[in-house]
């Protein structure tokens, strides 16, 4: 599968064009509603929230409720449109039509692609580098990540994206029995946080952080179960599926780090504390005690949950100025904002999930087929079958 995405943060909307999604897979717009509405959600999220209500229409590649294997195309409308259609309209505009609508943006602000943008693309109006670069772009990537989701739910593999730290604040709660219950657990809490007490914490820091007029940033949890032995492989650096999830987690507005399993935490442990020894039972194969290498062995899924963590850094669009300099007349100035989410993390923990399964789901047919789910089903059970009797 590949995909593409279109559209800018103020445009009338955002769009995804999916291509090699198998035919006869049952899909709606609202399985695809929910994972946007997850996404909006979050303790700390700013006006902007309220102002777009994130619906998908299909335009193409479903019928009657399923795919057809045709390229499926995903529109997301920007509701705040209405108030920038002067200003983001693809019509040209005279230089005083340009003067009386607003002036160009050559104010760059620290920790944003503004500046290098501008410089790569020879913009004086930095307007054209932030519309696109903007983080609004995640939504049709859920989107897109909702369609991965419901493959793999094809196959009983679940994920879920949830929280582990907002500003220096851990949870200390890792005990669930399976991962519908971390999905329910989580999604009930504000901060998409497991730790009902480590919660309240998180939402006092993220109070602490808009008062001050700062942002914080935290670290996002993936857990992927029931992934079967060898997507990926260790054949080639490009078809390791492990560095392919690292990629897509890393192009994540803010995401500024990734682990698999124990991750760094690798480089301080012992051999004998890191590895996952090896059991057999005849009732479920060959397997591992414990999953500290995260469902990964050479750049292949082992059998075990896939667990990825994602660092995400402090939104830059702060109330705090910081100091810039204005590339048209060099002077330097205290860079200001309009609006701002003051803590994006338990949104984050949805893009990461919707990342996570697009790869694995393209590691599952890349290993079992792409045509049809039927023919993809019966590939995948005998190879299940296989494993069990290797």
């Amino acid at each position: 599968m590949r995909f593409l995405t279109a559209g800018e943060s103020h445009g009338p909307e955002l769009t995804a064009i999916i291509e090699g999604v198998p035919s006869h897979l049952p899909l709606t717009e609202d399985d695809i509603n929910v994972h946007l509405q997850r996404r909006q959600k979050g303790y700390g999220r700013g006006r902007r929230m309220q102002i777009e209500k994130d619906r998908v229409r299909i335009t193409s590649g479903v019928r009657h409720g399923k795919t057809t294997g045709a390229p499926i195309t995903l529109h997301v409308e920007n509701k705040d449109w209405t108030h920038w259609q002067k200003i983001m309209g693809t019509e040209p505009i005279s230089e005083e039509e340009e003067k009386e609508i607003k002036r160009k943006l050559t104010r760059p602000r620290p920790g944003h692609a503004d500046l290098n943008g501008a410089i790569k693309y020879r913009h004086r109006d930095m307007r054209n580098v932030l519309e696109r670069s903007s983080a609004r772009e995640t939504t049709v990537r859920v989107a897109v990540g909702a369609v991965a989701q419901k493959i793999l739910q094809y196959f009983e593999i679940e994920l879920c994206g949830h929280v582990l730290e907002i500003g220096g604040i851990r949870s200390e709660e890792s005990s669930y029995k399976k991962i519908s219950e971390l999905k329910e657990l989580t999604e009930a809490s504000e901060v998409r946080c497991l730790d009902e007490e480590a919660s309240e914490k998180m939402k006092a820091a993220i109070d602490q952080a808009k008062k001050d007029g700062d942002s914080i940033g935290g670290i996002v949890e993936v857990v992927a179960t029931n992934v079967p032995v060898g997507l990926g492989s260790h054949v080639h650096y490009d078809r390791k599926l492990d560095g392919k999830i690292a990629q897509a987690v890393m192009s994540i507005n803010a995401f500024k780090g990734i682990e698999v399993g124990v991750g760094f935490e690798a480089a301080r442990m012992l051999g004998s504390e890191v590895h996952d020894e090896i059991t057999y039972s005849e009732a479920e194969g060959f397997s591992r005690k414990t999953n500290r290498l995260g469902g990964f062995e050479g750049g292949m899924t082992n059998g075990m949950p896939v667990v990825v963590h994602g660092a995400m850094k402090p939104i830059p669009t702060l109330y705090k100025p910081l100091q810039s300099v204005d590339i048209d007349s060099k002077e330097p100035f205290s860079a200001s904002i309009e609006r701002s989410d003051s803590c994006a993390v338990p949104a984050a923990a949805v893009v990461c999930e919707a990342a996570v399964a697009w790869e694995l789901a393209n590691g599952f047919l890349d290993k079992f087929g792409s045509d049809t789910m039927e023919d993809i089903k019966d590939h995948y059970e005998d190879y299940q079958n296989k494993v069990r009797n290797f």
